[in-house]
């Protein structure tokens, strides 16, 4: 039987591990196979081809082979474009990698949340911080929109009943959208919902979200992390631990 080969793949790196003394095991994330496995075979020799390319956070075109649940990387090319994030910029894009990694299943397309994960790495690496977080909150709702993980953002969930534009609603992990109690700290307007939903919807372009999210960051932040961490079974992800260390210093 032949094996498949697929050639011209864009992806990204998500993760790598050692495999051998000399070969690495990645967690990329493709365009049209969603997150798959490869083995890069001889990747960690100083005469290897991909030691310099496979980077996190770097737009590559790759061409793999084999059936296996971990394929074999045939080749893999820089597309440039732009040049790694630092500081914080880095770290909330291992936030993004670890979000893709626990909430995505392997070999499930996703092309759309591929090029909102794209968009969102441009901007980390040229970003100023107010930009950067309305671009987190945008991933955050995406992202959570293709898993199939967030509520209809125009109605109450438990009752269906439309959101009035002036009354304030919360989200919360266990129930969806509520209309908001006086010991909630973190809730939008039903206009902001409603207008956040009306981004969220097909044909929208992730630049619509982007707007959206600009002035409502600070509030959907606590909202969408609490969320995010239900689904994904854990208190703190370790790259938010992470940043919350180092601000600490």
């Amino acid at each position: 039987m032949a094996v498949k080969r697929i050639a011209d793949e864009p992806a990204f790196v998500l993760h790598r591990y050692d495999w051998s003394e000399s070969s690495l095991i990645l967690e990329v994330f493709t365009r049209h196979h969603g997150r798959i496995a490869l083995i890069a075979k001889g990747a960690k020799r100083p005469s290897s081809s991909f030691r310099p390319v496979l980077l996190p956070l770097q737009r590559l075109h790759l061409a793999f082979g084999g059936d296996a649940e971990i394929r074999t990387l045939k080749s893999a090319e820089w597309q440039g474009g732009h040049v790694m994030p630092t500081g914080e910029a880095l770290l909330s894009g291992y936030y993004l990698n670890e979000l893709l990694l626990t909430l995505l299943a392997r070999d499930d397309p996703h092309p759309v949340l591929f090029d909102v994960y794209a968009s969102v790495v441009a901007v980390l690496a040229s970003a100023h911080e107010e930009v950067l977080e309305a671009a987190l909150r945008s991933y955050e709702l995406l992202l959570l929109r293709e898993v199939g993980l967030l509520p209809q953002l125009d109605v109450q969930t438990l009752t269906l009943a439309a959101l009035e534009a002036d009354q304030s609603y919360t989200l919360v992990p266990e129930g969806g959208l509520r209309q908001a109690h006086a010991d909630d700290r973190a809730f939008l307007s039903g206009a902001q919902w409603t207008h956040l939903q009306a981004t969220l919807a097909e044909g929208s372009r992730f630049t619509d979200t982007l707007r959206a999210c600009a002035p409502l960051s600070g509030a959907l932040k606590p909202l969408l992390r609490a969320l995010l961490h239900y689904h994904c079974g854990v208190r703190t992800l370790r790259t938010r631990q992470m940043m919350v260390d180092i601000q600490s210093y």
